[in-house]
């Protein structure tokens, strides 16, 4: 590899081999010493081709879910099956990978400056800026960016744009797969939240169980299905539908508690 080589987007490949090696050695103990990353279908990863490929994903951190993505990616094609054992995987990264962040997150710090060098494709927000809800139109010079990223290689994208659960698909994600076309792979994680602080940059808790489901493309008719049709599949596949929403015994009796002692409260 020649020392100056760039990817479409005007980064030294070299260099930003470097940062993934070193944020990798920096992260790996966050999912295998510190806390376990457990694991599923890490051969779907080595089937896939070398470039138009969607991740779609829930979202619980800013960048521990990425982070482990880079890892589980990289340790697959290296031979892995379904661990992160010996870090050697991570000597020789896949280059070509991307993920989707909003540019307000990408320059919030110098990490978060250096985590886009590694790979990130920052677009503008249309529903949020600066913690406040805004309205504004989708800027065309974004979707290029990750029809770009597409071409050269591997996306990594979190349809919801939130870290809250159960949050709304945003619509944008299906008109990039009907104008792009891509394979798309969902992802589903569990257990960052507990392990991480929101940004996934420092350890809340130890000895948690995280886990990522690696699960089989889905199956998309490029031109038939609508838009609804493909936000529908991606809410579903990422166990981000309503459906999914869990209500334990613990958690109806804490309901009917609160709603005793509001009673209580009212007629004292």
């Amino acid at each position: 590899m020649s020392i100056f080589k760039r990817n479409p987007f005007g980064h030294i490949l070299f260099l930003k081999k470097w940062l993934i090696r070193i944020l990798g050695i920096i992260s790996h103990g966050r999912y295998r010493r510190f806390n376990n990353l457990k694991i599923d279908g890490s051969e779907i990863i080595r089937d896939l081709p070398d470039t138009n490929v969607l991740f779609v994903a829930n979202h619980q951190t800013y960048f521990a879910d990425v982070a482990a993505m880079f890892h589980v990616f990289n340790s697959s094609l290296k031979g892995r099956v379904d661990n992160l054992k010996n870090i050697g995987y991570i000597w020789n990264p896949k280059l070509n990978v991307y993920f989707i962040a909003a540019s307000e997150t990408m320059k919030s710090g110098l990490i978060p400056k250096i985590f886009a060098y590694a790979g990130s494709i920052s677009v503008e927000r249309t529903w949020r800026s600066e913690g406040k809800d805004v309205n504004r139109q989708v800027k065309m010079s974004d979707i290029s960016s990750i029809g770009t990223a597409l071409e050269d290689g591997w996306v990594i994208t979190f349809p919801q744009g939130t870290t809250t659960p159960f949050k709304p698909i945003r619509r944008g994600t299906a008109h990039i797969i009907k104008t792009y076309k891509p394979i798309v792979i969902p992802i589903v994680i569990d257990g960052f939240r507990r392990s991480f602080d929101k940004k996934g940059l420092n350890i809340k808790k130890r000895g948690v169980l995280q886990s990522m489901v690696i699960k089989k493309p889905l199956e998309i008719d490029y031109e038939n299905d609508t838009v609804q049709d493909i936000v529908s599949k991606i809410e579903f596949s990422i166990e981000q539908h309503p459906s999914f929403l869990k209500v334990t015994p613990e958690d109806e009796y804490q309901k009917s508690e609160e709603i005793l002692n509001k009673k209580r409260k009212f007629w004292s």
